[in-house]
């Protein structure tokens, strides 16, 4: 301890203020990079005593506001916060409003107008407002599925849309879909609904509207030369009709009709690989024909390929098919059982009297069943009866002892119930 000035009681003496005066004075000269002061030798052991006392020199701010601000740590405010925090929030405002802006102009388009060009849509019976959507975004028609939904709602448009086939553009407004669709057909065209699988005498009652005979009609068009397809003897168009849904001016000829359903069988067909069928020797009027009857015995989409797959092996064991939708075709009878007559009837057609392929299609099949009839399951089925509480499948078989089985649950089954088909239960 050096000798100077006595403490005062209760408090810093004289020389301690002084002594911390001086250290706070060499502080400060430290930072601005002078030397401190000259001090007597006294004050230096003042000064000692005054840093013993209030610590090492801190770079907090002095009495006199000089010096460096204190370090920034979490939970304060940094230098510039409140700039920064109207930044950001005038930032996140920005954003929502740009959405808001794109939302709305993505939902009411007010810079489109009917779009362009041309592109044919057909729009399906009982077809739903999501499946109305989808086709018209795969289409080109619209821009977005989801929002032509979220309009036609908010519009409570959605259930009006009426269906047919339509001349629409491409990048369409929804408004102007909307309207069209809504419009519907105009009252001088009549729609056609033609199934799968009927025959020309099936069609013709379902062709009204237009002028003429249709099965006459349907003899011979100049669209189509069946002779094209290896059709030697066919004595019409039956299987080239191809069925769809057609909308045509009512009183126009029913040969407009049948034009378009070449045409359209044209363009289908085309997509079929025949060459697993030409491997087996079949012509592609023969792959047309085995459609026509895989389209009369199959309900359920999955057996298509399983059907066509006994066609293909009773043909290459030699084994006559027996179909009885052959003979239906002969006798014209679609429903009811069949007399013992009737499935002895010697048309060339009827293969429960004639081995192979019958001479022609008795239909008109889609492209499903075309398709399973060029590319059918590989199996080894020579059988298939229709199942017990089935609802329209089939129990396929591959040895007689197996069909004969399924064949007397059956006829069981059809006792029970006196008589009447067990298939639907």
């Amino acid at each position: 301890m050096t000798d100077g000035p006595p403490p005062v009681p209760g408090g810093r003496s004289p020389d301690d203020r002084e002594a911390a005066r001086r250290a706070r004075q060499a502080r400060r000269a430290a930072r601005r990079g002078q030397a401190p002061p000259e001090q007597p030798e006294s004050t230096r052991d003042w000064l000692a005593e005054a840093e013993r006392l209030t610590g090492p020199p801190q770079a907090a701010v002095d009495g006199d506001g000089a010096g460096p601000p204190p370090p920034w740590r979490p939970g304060a405010t940094p230098r510039g916060g409140p700039r920064w925090g109207r930044l950001v929030a005038f930032g996140a405002l920005l954003a929502v409003v740009l959405g808001i802006g794109w939302f709305g102009v993505s939902l009411f388009q007010p810079f489109k107008g009917d779009g362009s060009g041309k592109v044919s849509v057909v729009i399906p019976q009982g077809a739903s407002l999501g499946e109305i959507a989808d086709l018209l975004e795969q289409k080109g028609v619209v821009s977005s599925s989801t929002f032509f939904q979220l309009r036609a709602r908010l519009a409570g448009r959605s259930s009006s849309l009426k269906p047919g086939t339509y001349t629409l553009a491409s990048d369409m407004s929804f408004s102007s879909v909307l309207d069209r669709l809504e419009q519907g057909l105009p009252p001088n065209v009549v729609r056609i609904v033609i199934p799968e699988g009927l025959s020309r005498g099936e069609i013709a009652p379902r062709v009204r509207g237009l002028r003429g005979n249709y099965v006459r009609a349907t003899r011979h068009n100049p669209a189509l030369n069946p002779r094209t397809y290896k059709a030697k003897h066919a004595r019409s168009l039956e299987g080239f009709l191809f069925p769809a849904t057609y909308e045509l001016k009512r009183g126009q000829p029913v040969s407009r009709l049948i034009s378009e359903q070449l045409d359209a069988f044209k363009t289908n067909f085309a997509k079929v690989d025949l060459r697993y069928a030409r491997s087996k020797n079949l012509t592609p009027y023969d792959v047309l024909v085995i459609a026509s009857l895989i389209e009369r015995e199959v309900q359920q989409p999955k057996e298509r390929k399983l059907v066509a797959s006994v066609i293909y092996n009773r043909l290459h064991e030699g084994i006559r098919l027996d179909i009885d939708a052959t003979t239906r075709f002969v006798v014209g009878k679609w429903s009811g059982a069949l007399r013992e007559s009737e499935l002895q009837n010697p048309s060339p057609y009827n293969t429960r009297v004639h081995f192979g392929l019958p001479p022609g299609p008795i239909g008109n099949p889609g492209i499903a069943s075309i398709q399973a009839a060029a590319h059918p399951a590989k199996t080894s089925y020579l059988f298939y009866v229709a199942a017990v509480c089935g609802n329209g499948s089939h129990r396929f078989a591959s040895t007689d002892a197996q069909f004969q089985r399924y064949v007397d649950q059956y006829n069981r089954a059809r006792d029970k119930r006196g008589g009447k088909s067990p298939t639907e239960c």
